[in-house]
């Protein structure tokens, strides 16, 4: 399985202002999904999302690509 945890922390450090304050968690559901949580500075939230939601469905795509393969189900949430 990748770590498609550190997949995502890779991405949002390089996006926001204040990388220290960034915490991604990754837990599996009782129904196999991968559930993944990203939590940061108040003010870096817009950076994550972008316009239109643009960078937050792109960082979901990249997921979504890395799962395929083992054929796992991800899920990116903002917390």
């Amino acid at each position: 399985m990748p770590d498609y945890g550190g997949i995502v922390d890779y991405i949002v450090r390089r996006l926001v202002n204040h990388p220290e304050k960034v915490k991604v968690t990754s837990e599996q559901s009782e129904a196999g999904a991968v559930m993944i949580t990203i939590t940061t500075a108040q003010d870096d939230i817009g950076r994550i999302i972008g316009k239109r939601g643009a960078t937050i469905n792109a960082i979901r795509l990249v997921t979504k690509a890395a799962s395929v393969k083992p054929g796992e189900k991800v899920d990116v949430d903002l917390a």
